[in-house]
């Protein structure tokens, strides 16, 4: 049980710097987003991974732990190439700009949903139900911000179906006087 607990303050901490690195990060892509909508996205997700931040410094104090973040390489590689992204999305026009950043934060939503769905797990397990629950909190807010980018790439994939104002063929069926 002991191992247990420990896994859980590890990940804790590597949760904490992820989610401190990310804080730093979103305004970025915030401000790299044309999109009005994906930027408002961004912006309210960065007011959520404040709280998260908040909400894994209770957990620490639950467990009676210091709030102390440990280095977090996967998201260290998941804003680095975010940051290429905002770098290469320069050269993209609007709509490939704008799903190029949608991806990039689905892989760290992603990476998220599964840090926060395994730690929940062991402080279930070792009979934290305190911090199960604040974990469960944030893994809710990840899946969701996950479903809205997903909502809201459908519409940007649509408009990218159109090309200088003439349809991509393959994309819909083709009319009859097309066919012939």
């Amino acid at each position: 049980m002991d191992q247990l607990r420990d896994l859980l303050v590890d990940d804790l901490q590597d949760l904490l710097h992820a989610e401190t690195q990310l804080v730093q990060a979103l305004p970025k892509m915030a401000q790299a987003a044309r999109n009005p909508k994906l930027k408002e996205t961004f912006e309210k997700h960065l007011r959520q991974t404040e709280g998260h931040v908040e909400r894994l410094q209770s957990a620490f104090e639950i467990l009676g732990e210091k709030a102390q973040a440990k280095p977090c390489k996967g998201m260290k590689g998941l804003i680095e190439e975010g940051q290429e992204t905002i770098e290469n999305g320069k050269e993209l026009d609007e709509l490939a700009a704008d799903l190029a950043l949608i991806g990039a934060a689905q892989k760290v939503e992603h990476y998220e949903i599964a840090g926060y769905g395994t730690a929940r797990c062991l402080a279930r397990q070792i009979g934290e139900p305190d911090v199960a629950t604040l974990l469960s909190h944030t893994l809710g807010e990840e899946e969701s911000s996950d479903y809205l980018l997903t909502t809201l790439s459908k519409p940007l994939l649509q408009d990218a179906t159109f090309t200088d104002g003439a349809e991509v063929q393959h994309n819909k069926p083709k009319s009859k006087s097309q066919k012939a």
